[in-house]
């Protein structure tokens, strides 16, 4: 498996430090500067006390920022360690993400679709590797949501199906009218990894997906 937990925590670790020595080399370069305006000040006209309390406030309110700043580093670090193990956990698992590709292997083959609303009537076409449909299966009445299906590998025409890839069309109606409806594939994820928007699964022949694009975890 590809996750990288150790990689993705010292990272992250590691911003919040550089962050910390910032703020700290900041304030001591301030103080120092200020205690030097001080000593070298005019006796006969001093810095009054509403300057030196600005100039503090100024380095309070920098401060507050940075350490602020160093909070959310923080934050951030403990994000992507919880998210990367709940990547790890999910190698081996079957997922349903976007799209219309159906396997079938030993006379069984599944797949599932997205609502946006309910609808009076739900309808899978499976289609072979050249387009011709071979089994078309009414579901009724449909809930707003993710739904899973599953083929048997029966044919309409009373056949047994060769295992093999196949797709699928979902169609949906509501009062006549056709409604949106969204195919879902089932894959395996066979390893985690980071990449630039986060965690990527890889999901062999559907390619790699974001975490984000699971529809459901089987």
């Amino acid at each position: 498996m590809a996750t990288n937990i150790n990689a993705v925590t010292s990272a992250t670790a590691a911003s919040a430090t550089a962050v910390s020595k910032t703020t700290d080399d900041g304030q001591d370069r301030f103080l120092k500067l200020l205690i030097s305006q001080m000593k070298n000040q005019d006796p006969l006209n001093p810095m009054d006390n509403a300057q030196v309390t600005s100039q503090m406030a100024q380095i309070s309110t920098v401060s507050g920022i940075d350490k602020l700043n160093t909070s959310i580093v923080s934050m951030m670090s403990q994000f992507a360690g919880m998210e990367a193990v709940q990547g790890a956990s999910l190698a081996g698992r079957n997922v349903l993400v976007a799209g219309s590709a159906l396997t079938l292997a030993g006379g069984a083959a599944a797949g599932g679709f997205e609502l946006p609303a309910a609808v009076d009537r739900a309808e899978i076409t499976v289609y072979d590797s050249k387009g011709q449909a071979v089994h078309t299966a009414q579901l009724g009445a449909a809930a707003a949501g993710v739904h899973r299906f599953e083929w048997d590998g029966m044919t309409d025409a009373g056949q047994k199906a060769a295992d093999g890839q196949y797709s699928f069309k979902v169609k949906t109606t509501t009062s006549g009218t056709e409604a949106t409806a969204q195919g879902l594939t089932l894959g395996t994820v066979n390893g985690v990894s980071r990449g630039a928007a986060g965690l990527e699964l890889d999901l062999g022949t559907l390619g790699t997906r974001a975490l984000a694009d699971i529809k459901r975890i089987q």
